[in-house]
């Protein structure tokens, strides 16, 4: 089986993001489309050269629309490129979390994840892929900027003539001189929770009186969820609601926030015989969202109260090295990491700016405030990893989630913080917004609106403290001299106009007031961010997509 070579014309708007490339499904099927970024991907990695002898793969997706094409055009590419092995999840699934277990456990080269996260899928929704290295994390800059290059002066693409592989078939089978295995997608990754995690005391929680619910919102975590709370920790049948992942996620967003995990939200806060907990996860499996009876806990407050409780759970019980957060997630864990003597690092939005952390010791747990939680036991952020923390946490501390956060409130202190996203918006006026707000930085410092007085506005850089290397221009931030803050930050994870997100935050001391609704709270920042950024006028919206 020869390899042949195709002729292309290169793409000049790949770039991936944060995330990867992440386009519109009819973008991806264009002819030539997806191979000449796969293509771009492997003369990057090996050099415009043919992968060296032995080399492995690890490869699978969400299994979303265009999924199963996509892996079998990939397969044959590999082939023509000379890896030695594909490891691929049965019928092309594999969570991103997952796929960062497999490269690591099995010490492949790195892996290709084909997802676009939280975003919808079907014929007209996204496809997305990225490239993790053989740490298992999402590739650093320098790889993607070099991708991206690559992909501008490419001329040809590799690929071999073959018949389909059977992906639900688990086993090895031949593609030319490449061996394509097929794994369980699931057995891995729920070997490494068992692990870390009790998972004899989470059981004998469950087999009290104690229920709960997981939403896989029609989408991968959903056979991963059934396997390890309804089997291995013996939850009931039905515990796991839309577990059958979807190539159109049954028509939903599957972004585990207030918005559009409705049918979970409608549950917790429903009746008074609702579940003790709820939880949901993404597209991908790496984000999650935490919710008690009627109370939800924001992934900020999640990531400070599983740090606080790291001791509870076997595989961190020796104690942390410290703890890493995304700069417009809430300072929560700031406190905890202080109370323990850890470092805490303030970084940009996007899970590679932890690998570096991870991988030199440097931190155990990491956060964003986008419903992403993690921590070393892989090299991305970890749905359902969040989610039996928290069951851990609730199996030995014995309280619900909102007494657990009343009492971590009370020793702490409350960081009240809430997001307000506006999806969607022309690229123009999105630009014109953050414009505006960054023109009038100058002028803030010292200014005073009402009992705020603005300490500080800048737009935020990080200097990497293990590589050296430089980011900019990660956010507009306005710091006020009672602590509170306001950040403004373009989103790269859409693929129609631009996202805002406006991230509010304000520090409550008094355990009388920390109970108050969050947005009550924070309406005087609410009004200073609108009076900033003109925001209401610039784009005729009455109020924000969705609000966390």
């Amino acid at each position: 089986m020869n390899a042949r070579t195709v002729a292309t014309t290169p793409f000049t708007d790949q770039k991936p993001g944060t995330s990867g490339l992440r386009k519109k499904v009819a973008v991806f099927t264009a002819p030539n489309y997806l191979e000449n970024f796969v293509q771009a991907v492997f003369d990057t990695i090996f050099d415009n050269a043919a992968a060296p002898a032995g080399t492995t793969l690890v490869l699978g997706g969400d299994g979303r629309y265009y999924n199963r094409e996509a892996i079998q055009v990939i397969l044959r590419m590999a082939a023509a490129n000379g890896f030695g092995k594909v490891l691929v999840g049965q019928g092309g699934i594999l969570s991103t979390p997952a796929a960062s277990c497999v490269i690591r456990k099995f010490k492949t080269f790195g892996g290709l994840i084909l997802s676009a996260s939280h975003n919808p899928g079907g014929p007209d929704g996204d496809f997305g892929i990225k490239y993790n290295t053989g740490n298992g994390g999402p590739a650093p800059e320098k790889i993607t900027d070099a991708i991206f290059a690559r992909s501008k002066a490419l001329t040809s693409y590799r690929i071999v003539d073959a018949a389909d592989i059977d992906l639900d078939r688990v086993g090895t089978q031949s593609l030319g001189d490449m061996a394509v295995e097929v794994i369980d997608p699931v057995a891995d990754y729920a070997e490494l929770m068992e692990s870390l995690f009790d998972f004899a005391a989470i059981r004998e929680l469950i087999a009290g009186d104690f229920r709960l619910c997981f939403d896989a919102m029609h989408a991968v975590t959903g056979p991963y969820a059934k396997e390890i709370i309804e089997r291995r920790l013996g939850a009931p049948a039905g515990t796991v609601i839309n577990g059958v992942p979807l190539e159109d996620f049954g028509g939903g967003h599957p972004d585990p926030n207030l918005t559009y995990a409705h049918e979970l939200v409608e549950i917790m806060f429903g009746a008074n015989d609702a579940p003790d907990f709820g939880a949901a996860s993404d597209g991908d499996g790496d984000r999650n969202m935490v919710l008690g009876r009627g109370f939800f806990v924001t992934p900020s407050d999640s990531l400070a109260v599983i740090a606080a409780n790291a001791a509870l759970v076997p595989g961190y019980a020796g104690g942390i090295a410290g703890i890493a957060r995304s700069m417009p997630t809430s300072a929560a864990a700031d406190r905890v990491a202080q109370k323990l003597g850890v470092p805490c690092y303030e970084t940009p939005t996007g899970w590679k700016f932890f690998g570096n952390l991870m991988d030199a010791g440097k931190v155990t747990f990491c956060g964003e405030e986008s419903f992403g939680t993690g921590s070393d036991h892989v090299r991305e952020k970890d749905g359902l990893w969040a989610v039996l923390f928290w069951l851990n946490i609730l199996a030995k501390r014995g309280l619900s989630v909102e007494h657990i956060l009343q009492l971590h409130w009370a020793e702490y202190g409350r960081n009240v913080y809430s997001r307000h996203d506006h999806e969607a918006l022309p690229t123009d006026i999105a630009n014109g917004i953050m414009e505006q707000v960054r023109a009038a930085g100058a002028t803030l410092p010292g200014k005073a609106f009402g009992n705020y007085r603005v300490k500080f506005c800048d737009d935020f850089s990080y200097t990497d403290p293990i590589d050296g290397s430089v980011s900019t221009g990660q956010g507009l931030r306005v710091g006020f001299e009672d602590g509170s803050r306001i950040v403004f930050r373009l989103s790269g994870t859409g693929t129609e106009g631009a996202t805002l997100r406006i991230y509010l935050e304000a520090f409550e001391a008094d355990p009388a007031r920390q109970m108050a609704d969050a947005q009550l709270s924070l309406a005087p920042l609410i009004a200073i961010a609108e009076e900033i950024s003109g925001l209401r006028a610039r784009s005729g919206r009455e109020r924000p997509t969705v609000i966390t």
